[in-house]
């Protein structure tokens, strides 16, 4: 009997990339495009369409592009860089290399946990601002945390896991009371809500373009005009100095395309996958009365649903849903492989029972009704064998 056909429920770790963005991406290689750093003829066609796509990605995601102090769009390998650019470049500006303090949520990615980490290892102060039991940061608690020394705070968007959203735009004007840039990684919120830069007031903004069906390599730091950030590579002019090396002008081009797509489509896009992560939860739980919703009190991500099948050891239950033809994660992609458990639940307090049980499932664009209802008998039937 031939395999299932694999239902795709890992979104968030990345998405199919769009036949426009491909088709965008192809004419750009087949216009053979210079460098665009070149100074001659066709080295500034490339830098002109190079310089189009930056724009339009500013523009989309909320950035002041066109007054005469315009905010930097500066484009990365992805988000992972762009987390690492803002976490540790901003810090070093700000305190000019020496140890400081930085602040970030306890529900982080990898990606600002990490490079966070680092700067503690060389002598800096790092102070988590914890969450309630819906996965929410606890804003009171931001202004207790500042001091003198912060050098930059760092509040997730919307968490990777379990899709909960946070209270960016509260946290950015309680940092700015007190003359400190917050930096969000908006990269599972960016082409699935509605993001604006300056309205909400941060100093830098992550988002990657493989999250919302853009190609793979490439990513978006924007920092505020006014804020001092330092490069972590050096070796040319490129983009301020902040980010060195030369820039992709076709994958800005499939970036910014698929961007743009999203925008056209931005309220029906979001309106869909909310239903269909609400029909995909209603189901399981008919089917499964002890099933438990992480973050389901709290305001999420459209495509996210995080799910605890108590009783069920959830590596056991992944690696029996990969057979089943179900894709679908344990938390983070870049935490894939890793024996430890997720830091967002374990942030949250999950008790322990949800915690070593749970899954991400996260819908996106190319997901449909019969998908859904046809993974929830797959996994329904897993978790019954599973059982016994």
């Amino acid at each position: 009997m031939p395999a299932p056909r694999t239902i795709y429920l890992d979104h968030n770790a990345t998405t199919p990339t769009r036949p426009e963005v491909t088709e965008a991406i192809a004419e750009c290689l087949r216009q053979g495009y210079a460098n665009p750093a070149s100074q001659h003829q066709l080295g500034q066609q490339a830098k002109k369409r190079l310089e189009e796509a930056r724009q339009q990605v500013g523009r989309i995601l909320g950035a002041e592009v066109d007054s005469a102090n315009p905010d930097r769009v500066v484009f990365t390998s992805g988000g992972t860089e762009a987390n690492n650019l803002a976490v540790l470049g901003i810090a070093r500006a700000r305190t000019g290399g020496r140890p400081g303090q930085l602040v970030i949520s306890a529900v982080e990615h990898a990606s600002v946990i990490e490079p966070a980490e680092y700067l503690l290892e060389q002598g800096w102060r790092l102070d988590t601002l914890g969450v309630d039991r819906h996965g929410v940061i606890r804003l009171d608690d931001l202004e207790k945390i500042l001091t003198p020394e912060t050098a930059v705070v760092s509040v997730i968007s919307g968490n990777h896991e379990t899709g909960v959203l946070q209270p960016v735009c509260e946290a950015a004007a309680v940092c700015q009371q007190l003359g400190v840039p917050l930096h969000t990684d908006a990269i599972q919120v960016a082409g699935k809500l509605p993001v604006h830069f300056r309205q909400l007031g941060v100093a830098a903004l992550s988002a990657a373009a493989h999250k919302f069906q853009g190609p793979l390599g490439i990513g978006v730091l924007i920092v505020r005009h006014d804020v001092p950030i330092d490069p972590l590579e050096f070796g040319g002019p490129h983009q301020w100095r902040i980010r060195p090396g030369t820039e992709s002008v076709a994958l800005a081009v499939g970036m910014a395309t698929a961007l743009e797509l999203w925008r056209q489509e931005q309220e029906e896009h979001a309106r869909r996958l909310t239903a269909l992560r609400e029909r995909f939860e209603a189901e399981l739980k008919a089917g499964f009365p002890g099933l438990v919703v992480n973050g389901e009190g709290a305001e999420r991500l459209p495509q996210t649903a995080n799910l605890a099948f108590p009783g069920i050891e959830g590596q056991v239950l992944l690696m029996a849903l990969d057979m089943a033809g179900v894709a679908c994660s344990v938390g983070s992609a870049c935490s894939s492989g890793s024996t430890e458990l997720s830091p967002t639940l374990r942030a949250m307090k999950v008790p322990q029972e949800f915690l070593t049980s749970s899954l991400r499932f996260s819908l996106g664009a190319t997901t449909t009704e019969e998908e859904i209802d046809e993974a929830v008998r797959r996994i329904l039937h897993v978790v019954r064998e599973l059982r016994g």
